[in-house]
């Protein structure tokens, strides 16, 4: 076996106890949580630009970002079988420092997404239990949400990924019963409505609603190392969860657009609870926002999962101490990761953090342009190692492929907030500032690093 298909595995000190792998239908799952969890959060496309728009961005989004950000993942995720997902991909191509700043942008982009789903979870809670709306109650039940959402990730991926499964149905069925309901009250010409007059539309809201419900594709790959079979596995999970996430996303919004006539300014997050009670009633309604309390957990566990699995892969590379790389006797889980994960997302729970969010996105997009140039250097730097799913492009088709989805990064990028380049700024220079403090641990040995990858650098 080549060298760099073995790196990024588990090093040599293998725990006593084998951990069950992911077989496809979890992966798929897992896969759909990562990047969706469910309709819930399209609605500000409408209210942004309205019905027409709002459905073709649905419909041709997925084939801007989210097809080519799957085919990488799948050709670089079967190529490269071990956790730690593109910080392997970016080290392999452009060096440890590279590798280390893919990691600290993804890492923090990936826990600050993961503290707005507790609060999501109580959010909806509180609608039926009241004094969960501030105060002490809604603070404790923010932290005994984490803990315990956490303690299940530290059970292993077995069980989260056939939970992922459970709650992907169940937050999934009242879309279908909504879906069908609403065919008799269609009405096909508001979908190919423009808006309301004199109702200017909000590009920034816009963009950012369909990067938001599209993205993190790639995340999955932070778990590959524990996929059965990933060189085929992936592939198959890939294209089944692009397919099933974007009619998730569509088949509701083309029922409810065209079976209820309201505001264009109603269609706030959360407006498909309300036109399940306008077409099939209250409990319809009640059901939605449950799912939503399921979908929050799903996206958690999904998103959790791959924080641990990728600070283990980043501590199998040794950019990183070996510690990180510690599994739990009981379950064979990244127990350190899913620590730090964890007390990162309660300390960011309690902020009031829109900037950060929109900072964490600004990192994540820098990221994605790192990841698509990783995979395409890739190809020129190592043309004959084994890649079992190969997207059928030469380079100049590659570069292609990923000119539209930077270009859309870049739009992203430019329309941010003085404040979001602040702090996106702040936390880069901490990002380098970490990498150069881990060489100088690792050369005067005041941490231990993994072995295996110390003789390459």
């Amino acid at each position: 076996m080549d060298e760099e298909q073995t790196l990024g595995q588990p090093s040599e000190q293998l725990p006593p106890k084998t951990p069950k792998k992911l077989t496809l239908i979890p992966l798929i799952f897992l896969i759909y949580f990562e990047v969706a969890g469910g309709p819930y959060g399209e609605e500000p496309a409408v209210q942004a630009a309205g019905p027409l728009l709002a459905l073709l961005g649905f419909l041709l989004f997925p084939f801007i970002w989210s097809v080519p950000e799957a085919l990488i993942t799948a050709e670089l995720s079967t190529a490269f079988p071990g956790n730690g997902g593109f910080v392997i991909w970016a080290e392999r191509a452009f060096g440890p420092f590279f590798g280390s700043l893919m990691g600290s942008w993804k890492f923090l982009s990936g826990v600050i997404n993961i503290a707005a789903f507790p609060v999501l979870c109580v959010d909806y809670l509180e609608k039926i239990i009241h004094p969960l709306e501030s105060g002490w109650p809604r603070q404790l039940s923010i932290l005994m949400s984490t803990l315990i959402l956490s303690f299940v990730n530290y059970t292993g991926l077995a069980i989260v990924g056939w939970g992922a499964v459970v709650l992907g149905l169940v937050s999934l069925s009242p879309f279908v019963i909504m879906s069908l309901a609403a065919i008799p009250k269609i009405q096909p010409h508001r979908w190919i409505s423009l808006g309301q007059r004199g109702v200017k539309r909000d590009w920034n809201l816009f963009f950012n609603t369909l990067f938001w419900n599209l993205n993190f594709w790639d995340n999955v790959s932070t778990l590959a190392g524990e996929v059965e079979n990933p060189q085929k596995t992936f592939p198959r999970a890939l294209l089944v969860a692009v397919v099933f996430t974007c009619l998730a996303y569509l088949v509701p919004l083309f029922a409810v657009i065209g079976a209820v006539s309201v505001d264009q300014s109603d269609w706030g997050s959360g407006f498909h609870a309300d036109a399940a009670e306008m077409i099939a009633g209250k409990w319809l309604k009640v059901w939605i926002e449950v799912g939503a309390v399921l979908s929050a957990i799903g996206l958690f566990e999904a998103q959790l999962s791959s924080s641990a699995y990728q600070l283990e892969g980043m501590a199998n590379l040794a950019i990183l101490p070996k510690f990180f790389a510690c599994r739990s006797k009981w379950f064979n889980t990244p127990w350190v990761g899913i620590l730090l994960s964890t007390l990162i997302t309660i300390g960011m729970s309690y902020m009031d953090f829109t900037d950060i969010i929109s900072s964490a996105n600004f990192l994540y997009s820098l990221g994605m342009l790192l990841e698509f140039a990783s995979f395409v250097w890739l190809r020129r730097k190592l043309p004959g190692i084994k890649r079992p799913y190969r997207v059928p492009l030469r380079i100049p088709g590659l570069v292609a492929m990923c000119l539209i989805p930077s270009a859309f990064l870049i739009v992203i990028m430019v329309i941010a907030t003085k404040i979001v380049y602040l702090v996106s700024g702040l936390m880069t220079v901490g990002a380098i500032g970490w990498y150069f403090l881990m060489n100088f641990c690792r050369q005067k040995k005041l941490l231990k690093y993994s072995i295996a990858e110390d003789g390459e650098r």
